[in-house]
């Protein structure tokens, strides 16, 4: 088979094409720009606090990150546009030839915006062990129940991490009084 006919049969087996695997590459650049410019004004509205007096205080941190995103993007971006390309690794098991499974991922999303919408009402706990039991059934969890269970166990040991030793209280919603 010649090369050109080896390259289109490869191509009509379901490998992206070079165009496409380039967008895709450099919209994770442009995400990675976008992320850096959010942190960079957000950190620009930070004030100045009681723990700023000394030599270095807390506010060069996300400057830090903020530039170390913008580094990271424009670096992928001048690979990426010099022709380099993201190399599979041996270990992976994916089916690059699959499509995506747009029916999970909206589940996943949805049980995402329902967590958000729905931590104030009814608490870090409840919610987050909600939300755990969803995102392993759409996964592939055989039992709603155990995912559920599993999730409570593991919001009630973060919610009173986060109280204990971090000293940041979570929304307790419905165990208002409990906890």
């Amino acid at each position: 088979m010649s090369a050109p006919a080896a390259g289109a049969a490869a191509t009509r087996a379901g490998s992206p094409s070079p165009r496409r695997r380039d967008l895709s590459q450099l919209g994770v650049c442009a995400l990675l720009l976008g992320l850096g410019a959010v942190v960079l004004a957000d950190a620009a509205t930070l004030s100045q606090g009681l723990v700023d007096e000394g030599v270095v205080g807390p506010r060069p941190v996300p400057y830090v990150v903020a530039a170390g995103l913008v580094v990271t993007a424009v670096a992928l971006a001048v690979d990426v546009l010099r022709g380099g390309r993201g190399q599979a690794e041996d270990g992976e098991d994916v089916d690059a030839s699959a499509g995506t499974d747009w029916a999970r991922l909206g589940a996943l999303g949805l049980g995402f915006a329902a967590n958000v919408l729905l931590l104030e009402r009814l608490g870090w706990v409840v919610s987050a062990a909600l939300f755990f039991g969803v995102t392993a059934k759409v996964l592939g969890g055989r039992s709603l129940l155990r995912a559920i269970a599993v999730g409570a166990v593991l919001s009630l040991a973060t919610f009173y991490f986060f109280w204990v030793v971090l000293g940041i209280q979570l929304p307790p919603g419905l165990l208002d009084g409990i906890l």
